[in-house]
């Protein structure tokens, strides 16, 4: 593409921190209590423990939710964690994941550190230019139509200006305006066409900036088609607005109890190949990637269902349904990854105006921008998407995953405390991940003396 990008941090440097100078690795994290947790967030992210208490109480109250959408009976809670060790164009983040699937997180933060083994990710991200859409039918004649729009297009870059001067006043605006030809006229019917407003939205999504310059022109465009306005909304597939992101991984860190470096890393690009030719795969090969984007999505206020819908129809542009991230073995021998997809998200308005939650995971993570964002965003999927390829390639992967959903099973068959890890453990060596097994097992460990 040839739209300007934007790279966040400086030169790499294996300890360069998150907001202050500390590192994102923080080995035994998953070991500390939650309290001690929230105590280390608070040293590494630097926001006062008065802040982070905010985890402790939902992040959200029913009055807060009552705001937000209708009807509200109450909230909803789902799991924020952290997703560690991510160093990004030499930066560290600290990255909040709000999930409910056991597994992502852990598996992502350790990709991150196998990364970082082969210098961290190296991220770059499109202008925020979203694309607002205005349906034109009965046209009578579509390439007149489509003349006539575009000798006007000066005049109409002013008019969508005028509906957002507070927008244009912070940087952003109309940049372009295309014209599409949908359906052709015939002597049965007129024909169609779409026009786009490109428009850069600064650091909002930009839902609400582009439907109303939509409304805004459609007027007068319809008038110049010589036909009538349908429909005035957003695309969802913001090409224009894309992220890539790529890594390198040492064969030493790829290895596995089975397989050396070398097998894994072969093995990852054999089942990249394999999404690569197989949409029933690339479907798969995909939702692993937004195993670890909408977790961050979420945990940030952003539109995880527009975030999606950009994805897949991202890797169905050319007609054929692909993967987002691709491998290859690179000819230094390493493992060399890389993905590119659409990031529509914002670090302004939105949620982020009444949610405490969302505005205190942008605090964790210290952006100062959606792109440096998105760029994150990106990273972590990539990071999903190696620690399933290389499971798959060292393990299978039921064996990481099973063992972290034991404890899931554990606290629904009644543990709790100490009793948890125990119940986890033995079901994880016994391979019966069932709750009546782990009812068994919690039994069991009742009556012995030394629970």
């Amino acid at each position: 593409m040839s739209h300007s990008k934007q790279k966040s941090g400086s030169s790499p440097d294996p300890v360069q921190s998150v907001g202050s100078g500390v590192s994102s690795r923080i080995p035994g994290f998953y070991k500390l209590s939650v309290q001690d947790r929230v105590s280390m967030l608070s040293v590494r992210s630097g926001l006062p423990s008065a802040e982070l208490a905010l985890l402790g109480e939902g992040c959200l109250t029913v009055e807060q939710a009552n705001h937000m959408v209708e009807n509200v009976v109450g909230t909803y809670s789902l799991p924020l964690g952290l997703g560690l060790n991510f160093q990004i164009n030499g930066r560290d983040y600290l990255v909040p994941m709000c999930v409910e699937e056991p597994s992502v997180i852990a598996a992502a933060s350790n990709a991150a550190r196998m990364v970082r083994e082969g210098g961290g990710f190296v991220a770059e991200a499109d202008p925020p230019l979203m694309i607002a859409q205005v349906q034109l039918y009965d046209v009578p004649d579509t390439e007149r139509a489509t003349q006539a729009i575009l000798a006007d297009k000066e005049a109409l870059i002013v008019a969508c200006n005028d509906a957002q001067p507070n927008l244009l006043r912070r940087g952003g605006g109309t940049r372009d305006i295309e014209v599409r030809t949908l359906e052709r006229e015939t002597e049965a019917r007129p024909g169609m066409l779409v026009v786009h407003l490109i428009v850069d939205c600064c650091d909002a999504m930009g839902a609400n900036l582009v439907n109303t310059v939509a409304e805004a022109v459609a007027p007068r465009l319809a008038e110049l088609a010589g036909g009538c306005f349908g429909l005035r909304i957003l695309s969802n597939l913001a090409d224009r607005r894309c992220v890539r992101v790529r890594c390198r991984v040492p064969l030493d860190v790829l290895r596995s109890e089975r397989f050396d470096g070398v097998a894994v890393r072969d093995g990852i690009v054999l089942a990249s190949r394999f999404a690569e030719l197989d949409p029933y795969r690339a479907a798969t090969h995909n939702k692993g990637i937004m195993n670890g984007i909408d977790p961050v999505v979420l945990a940030t206020g952003n539109d995880w269902r527009g975030v999606e819908a950009g994805a897949h129809a991202f890797a169905a542009r050319s007609g054929v349904y692909r993967p987002l991230a691709i491998w290859r073995a690179g000819s230094d021998g390493l493992l060399h990854g890389q993905i590119e997809l659409p990031m529509a998200i914002g670090t302004v308005g939105g949620t982020l105006r009444v949610h405490p939650g969302a505005r205190l995971g942008l605090q964790i993570l210290g952006v100062s921008s959606a792109q440096e964002l998105g760029m994150v965003m990106a990273s972590v999927g990539l990071a999903s998407n190696l620690a399933a390829l290389r499971a798959l390639a060292a393990e299978g992967i039921q064996q990481g995953h099973m063992s972290l959903h034991a404890r899931s099973v554990a606290v629904a068959a009644g543990a709790s405390g100490e009793l948890v890890d125990q119940v986890a453990a033995e079901l994880s060596k016994l391979g019966d991940v069932r709750k009546e097994r782990a009812e068994q097992i919690l039994a069991q460990l009742r009556g012995s003396p030394t629970v």
